[in-house]
């Protein structure tokens, strides 16, 4: 891929989280596409995107992403990005990356890399304890 398409893809993605638009994210998947994420008990279908959305929307309505920093590779694209939810009555920012393999300008998979560990901890009413105190 060229960079004007690249620079496109991150774009789009970015836009499709800032209007939460199913639509939209069915646009950027391969047919052929599978997302994998700690977030789902399961590897989701690119054709699922526009119900996966909803869901978001239900769980975590307040949720706001943006996009932080990006770089590719040939048909592989990395985005950095922040997360910002309420759960449990706190609010919670996070980080993450997104590794896209795309295929004609589509996203063929997507790997999720995030920490869960604070918004799984809040769920269950438990405190986040680190793991090695200094």
């Amino acid at each position: 891929m060229i960079d004007i398409e690249v620079q496109d893809f991150v774009t789009r993605f970015a836009a499709a989280w800032a209007a939460r638009s199913g639509e939209a994210f069915l646009a950027l998947w391969h047919p052929e596409g599978w997302l994998h994420s700690p977030l789902y008990d399961r590897p989701v279908a690119g054709r699922e995107l526009g119900r996966l959305t909803d869901v978001v929307k239900e769980h975590a309505p307040d949720s706001v992403w943006q996009l932080l920093d990006w770089t590719a590779r040939g048909d592989i694209v990395i985005i950095e990005w922040q997360n910002t939810r309420t759960a449990g009555g706190k609010r919670f920012d996070w980080r993450g990356v997104d590794k896209f393999r795309l295929r004609d300008g589509r996203i063929l998979e997507e790997r999720v890399y995030a920490d869960t560990a604070s918004l799984r901890a809040a769920a269950k009413g438990e405190r986040l304890e680190a793991i090695i105190r200094l």
